[in-house]
């Protein structure tokens, strides 16, 4: 993957296939690759140039352990655009990534054709927000959880329920998670959970102008699926939609769902 100095910082990404360009942003702790499983393949045979990244935090991009903001990350994401020449871009973003894209479509309505926000919040929320605080103080007191047992909790936390009554497939998951949970979460990664999600932005995504699709996942734990309502509510226009029988990796465990329901919207006049 290439990378560019980009918002004065290194960026690492990726770009394929060719036509108007899609951006697409990776939530907490995730690199910009994981979209190249399913995502990628579905926009570039529905003839869209896509482009993934690694966030700010994430190496080999900069991770930036002192500190990063979310205005960073936007900042970011609209050098990216303005690097490939790709303006008005399309962008799909999950999570974190979601918030990236909606801030973005509200600061830089120019470079912005239609946006696509996945598991998306447009408030705190109190169970999310102890979570995240737990993150950090494993992080901080250096605990390291059983790599079998952390396995565990991120399959009950970011699976559906449909998935792991299938037990090949919930084995499958539990043995990517107990290999990748072996790895210290990095600075970065840290700074990234440190960031402020105090505020509610839903009044101010009442500004918001461009095009938008919001899709919730079901059976999501993390970011429930009335906290996107609440967001495709606030944004004049916004479209809703769900995806059964996956939570918040749904992305991932619908993906031909999730991919149908992203090109149709982006290729629908």
């Amino acid at each position: 993957m290439p990378t560019a100095t980009l918002n004065g910082i290194r960026l690492n990404y990726d770009v394929t296939g060719s036509g108007p360009l899609v951006v697409m942003v990776m939530g907490s702790g995730s690199q910009g690759r994981v979209w190249r499983t399913y995502q990628v393949p579905a926009l570039v045979k529905a003839g869209f140039r896509v482009a993934t990244f690694d966030n700010r935090g994430i190496a080999p991009s900069y991770e930036s352990a002192a500190d990063i903001t979310m205005s960073d990350l936007v900042a970011d994401t609209a050098a990216l655009i303005e690097h490939l020449g790709g303006a008005p871009a399309h962008m799909v973003g999950t999570s974190m990534g979601a918030r990236v894209v909606a801030e973005l479509t509200l600061a830089r309505p120019d470079l912005i054709g239609k946006a696509v926000l996945l598991a998306a919040t447009g408030r705190p929320d109190p169970v999310a927000a102890a979570l995240n605080r737990g993150e950090q103080a494993l992080i901080d007191e250096s605990v390291s959880l059983p790599s079998q047992y952390a396995a565990a909790i991120k399959a009950i936390l970011n699976l559906s329920p449909h998935t792991l009554r299938d037990d090949e497939h919930a084995q499958q998951w539990l043995d990517i998670f107990d290999y990748s949970s072996t790895a210290k979460p990095s600075a970065g990664v840290r700074a990234q959970l440190r960031m402020d999600r105090s505020a509610s932005r839903l009044a101010d995504y009442r500004r918001i102008t461009r095009p938008c699709l919001v899709v919730g996942f079901a059976d999501d734990r993390l970011v429930p699926p009335t906290l996107g309502r609440e967001v495709a509510a606030a944004i004049p226009g916004a479209r809703y939609t769900e995806i059964d029988k996956c939570g918040h990796y749904g992305y991932l465990e619908q993906p031909d769902e999730v991919n149908r329901a992203i090109v149709e919207f982006l290729t629908t006049p």
